[in-house]
């Protein structure tokens, strides 16, 4: 089983280290990680700076997001929901054995 290693730190200085089980036909464990923080980047500038947004509103985009991308494989709709729900469960499944901790804030 291959994994993409990811440290996620939020905005109130939380991190969350997670070992992210991918899918079996991963062509490239790279470039997810560079999408993944493309997303995760896109998601920052659209909630801060005043421009905050539900958390709950957010994980709707992120999940029409998701089902538009499904849609747009050329494959029959089984087969892409399949796709869909496995990568998600990965995800979920691979996050809640993350380990949570705080960055160092101090002077030196």
């Amino acid at each position: 089983m291959s994994s993409l290693p990811y440290r996620a730190v939020t905005s109130s200085g939380t991190v969350i280290d997670v070992a992210f089980e991918l899918h079996p036909e991963t062509v490239s464990a790279a470039r997810v990680g560079e999408l993944l923080s493309a997303l995760l980047n896109a998601l920052d500038t659209q909630v801060e700076g005043g421009r905050t947004a539900a958390n709950g509103d957010v994980l709707q985009a992120v999940a029409m997001a998701l089902a538009l991308r499904a849609e747009m494989l050329p494959a029959p709709r089984e087969m892409k929901e399949e796709l869909a729900r496995d990568v998600v469960a990965r995800a979920l499944k691979s996050v809640a054995g993350a380990e949570h901790g705080r960055t160092s804030v101090g002077r030196a």
